[in-house]
This record gives C-alpha cells, sequence and structure tokens, in this order.
C-alpha cells in the first residue's frame, strides 16, 4: 500500500487551522506539525536514487580502440 501524502499534507493543514490558540502548548503544536509538513513534502517529492553507470578506466585505450 502506497502513502497519500497529498491527504496527509490536507490533514496536517486542517490541524494547523484548529490550532488557533496563543498558549504555549498551541505554538508548540504548531511547530511540531510544521516539522511534520515538511517531512510529509520531502518524502512527497523525494526522487529515487540515481544509478551510477560506470565508465571505463582506462578511457584513451577505449578511444583508441574506437577510432581504429
Amino acid at each position: 500500500m502506497k502513502s497519500d501524502f497529498a491527504a496527509a499534507h490536507l490533514h496536517l493543514d486542517r490541524a494547523c487551522h484548529y490550532l488557533r490558540g496563543d498558549d504555549e502548548t498551541s505554538r508548540a503544536a504548531l511547530a511540531a506539525l510544521d516539522l511534520v509538513i515538511e517531512a510529509v513534502a520531502a518524502a512527497q517529492y523525494a526522487r529515487p536514487e540515481a544509478q551510477v553507470v560506470p565508465f571505463p578506466t582506462d578511457l584513451k585505450r577505449t578511444l583508441r580502440t574506437i577510432a581504429s
């Protein structure tokens, strides 16, 4: 099962909307939600790791072979 990052982001944004209080607990909760929202966004837009294509170690010899 794949995660629905867009839906998670929507719900976290709503939670921020409901925490409108000016008290210390509300501010701490908002700060924590901001971190979670950033983590969700990073996971949503993360790209898979690229595969590295190995190049020949002796490039001059390879070029000479191609030119011949």
